[in-house]
């Protein structure tokens, strides 16, 4: 039996969580087309042949399952609508009344392919109070190639790669003194600085630090951060959720300012402790290996490079399982009408129960 997938985005940084998908779905001969609602002019975008331009396009393609790395998806179109998340749980900033955003239920799923034991035990909690979906842990597609690691090369010059958030008070793109810092580095050529940025930060931002580009220091206007992660022997940030997924190759992290003093991270406050937090990460502390061990295997234990798989598995399974323990997805009709303003098209047409085939 063929099946008809639908990759939705809204932004390019979601295209490498969908390329994995997209190579398993062709290996398999199933039929597969891309959309973004948002940025769908991007150029990495449409290099690719099968990609829908409009709304109305994905309507007549009539998917069987629409594997959504966003944080709602429309109602109105066919097929399953899986949510396979545009991040890890980050824990970058404290949540009203506890409630990590992570684990906030929009209404608009039927299955959620968890990445590990900590988004599925948050999901299994919220579906006690939403039943409305079912949940399937997988494993992330964006990190298949990740693996399998790497062994640490000890005899070449240490890389460093740096990445920050969009969000200006807690991106370390915006500070000065770290900017002034890493330029003094980079020119003492102790260390390859390696750095990407965010895609909705600035031009003027990406151009500043553009300009420190050397024999040191090489700025990367890409998405497709994995390659970087496997040339880097630690990592420099600030609250980025590129973090966790530089952590699953077991390397230490020096972050700046997070929010929060994590056991699995090397946090510092000052620019003037930045060398000395690379000099202490880059020794690879063993209790601080021991500590993002324990973080790992509780945020992604899979490290076969085998997510893809198991999503696509998991999905047909769902769209052919009987749903009928699952209720009524809610009204949610002001989210509703914001999706159908956002696409300048309007319907009255709901899908408000899990399809099955």
């Amino acid at each position: 039996m063929g099946y008809k997938f639908l990759i939705y985005i809204s932004y390019s940084y979601a295209i490498p969580i969908g390329n994995p998908l997209e190579q398993e779905i062709l290996k398999r001969g199933y039929e597969i087309k891309w959309f973004s609602d948002v940025d769908n002019k991007n150029p990495e975008l449409n290099n690719k042949k099968n990609v829908l331009k409009n709304i109305r396009e994905v309507i007549n393609y009539e998917p069987d399952i629409v594997l959504a790395a966003t944080d709602d998806v429309p109602d109105f179109i066919s097929g399953i609508k899986v949510q396979i998340f545009h991040g890890f749980l980050s824990f970058k900033r404290p949540e009203k009344n506890n409630v990590e955003a992570h684990f906030r239920i929009r209404g608009f799923f039927d299955l959620y392919c968890t990445q590990g034991p900590s988004t599925t035990n948050g999901f299994k909690l919220q579906q006690a109070k939403h039943p409305h979906f079912d949940i399937v842990e997988t494993g992330w597609s964006k990190v298949d190639p990740l693996f399998p690691l790497k062994a640490k090369d000890k005899t070449k010059k240490p890389t460093i790669f740096i990445a920050s958030t969009f969000t200006k008070r807690l991106s370390l793109a915006y500070n000065d003194a770290v900017f002034n810092e890493i330029k003094t580095l980079s020119k003492q050529g102790n260390y390859n600085f390696s750095m990407v940025m965010h895609p909705k930060l600035p031009e003027e931002l990406k151009t500043k630090w553009q300009s420190l580009n050397s024999e040191n220091f090489t700025f990367f206007d890409t998405t497709n951060l994995i390659p970087l992660f496997k040339q880097s022997d630690i990592m420099f940030a600030d609250t980025t959720s590129a973090i966790q997924e530089f952590l699953l190759q077991k390397k230490p992290v020096v972050t700046f300012n997070h929010t929060f003093n994590h056991n699995y991270i090397v946090n510092i406050t000052e620019t003037s402790a930045i060398e000395s937090a690379f000099e202490k990460a880059l020794t690879y502390p063993s209790d601080l290996i021991e500590n993002i061990d324990a973080f790992v295997n509780n945020l992604h234990p899979y490290f076969d490079g085998k997510s893809s798989e198991r999503v696509i598995r998991a999905t047909i399974d769902f769209l052919h399982k009987n749903k009928n323990h699952l209720k009524k997805k809610p009204l949610n009709l002001i989210r509703k009408y914001k999706i159908r303003k956002r696409l300048n098209f309007f319907t009255f047409k709901s899908f408000n129960k899990a399809f099955t085939k």
